[in-house]
């Protein structure tokens, strides 16, 4: 469940060297010497996610903040909780501000998101997934996020797992080929083939493949789909999935759900750093 040290530390140290660049002329105009106390607050509820990106990004602005917690990641938060307290050299503290509140922002915004899809589908049996569809650099924290709100992730990239869509299979020339030359070159790896009807579906049951992606199924044409599988492969249903809809997508029968909104249509929770005196 704990993000990868070493990426974390990349994606912090991208997010510094684009925002603070050659130094924080702002925060230059605040006495070196002066300390200062803040917390992070936040203004609505969610699940919160990210302690690991703000700790990295106050350690690389400067070792000297220290961090007092009273949340970690999965906790339910309401309006006013302090999620943290700070306190360090002001100018540490203001130059670490956007950078941290970005990230937890980010990361509590996709993890509250997935929380709500996975409650909406609570007793069907139907397992929440994300999908790539992540924020360029931040797979990886995304994907971290969704775990931390309840979701499971799909292929973390184009590298761990086949997945063979409409135009693999047409260059391939039909689901068969492409499932036959997908085992022969990466004998071992899970192959996935995006289906888009009952033929399609049968072509695949009949390839052997590990699962099968209904792509923009109608409620009607994913129960025909489960009852047409028989559990023999698990189902996966996606493409066009809300918050409206995935109870009744759920309700059909699939084994899994991918979601592309849980992280390209992210809605950052509001958070705010405010200093406060003795």
């Amino acid at each position: 469940m704990e993000p990868d040290a070493d990426t974390v530390k990349r994606n912090v140290a991208a997010a510094l060297a684009e925002d603070v660049g050659s130094g924080d002329v702002s925060a230059d105009l605040i006495d070196e010497a002066a300390q200062t106390r803040a917390r992070i607050v936040t203004r609505e509820p969610g699940v919160f996610c990210g302690r690991g990106w703000a700790e990295e990004t106050c350690r690389q602005v400067d070792p000297a903040i220290r961090l007092d917690w009273r949340v970690d990641d999965g906790v339910r938060i309401v309006p006013d909780d302090v999620l943290v307290d700070l306190e360090g050299p002001g100018r540490g503290l203001l130059t670490a501000e956007r950078t941290v509140l970005n990230f937890l922002q980010l990361l509590c915004g996709t993890a509250t998101r997935t929380r709500r899809f996975v409650d909406a589908v609570v007793g069907s049996g139907a397992v929440i997934l994300d999908t790539r569809k992540t924020v360029p650099g931040l797979r990886v924290a995304q994907k971290y996020a969704v775990r931390i709100g309840g979701g499971r992730n799909h292929r973390m990239g184009l590298y761990d797992a086949i997945l063979l869509k409409e135009n693999h299979i047409a260059a391939a020339g039909g689901i068969a080929s492409a499932v036959c030359q997908a085992r022969r070159r990466h004998a071992g790896m899970p192959v996935e083939v995006e289906v888009e009807d009952q033929d399609e579906l049968a072509e695949a049951i009949a390839a052997g493949v590990d699962r099968i992606l209904l792509d923009n199924f109608s409620i009607g044409d994913l129960h025909s789909a489960v009852a047409a599988t028989a559990k023999r492969v698990p189902l996966e249903a996606s493409g066009g999935i809300t918050l409206d809809n995935v109870a009744a997508v759920a309700r059909t029968g699939v084994d899994y759900i991918s979601v592309g909104e849980l992280t390209k249509d992210v809605t950052p929770i509001d958070l705010s750093m405010r200093f406060v005196g003795d």
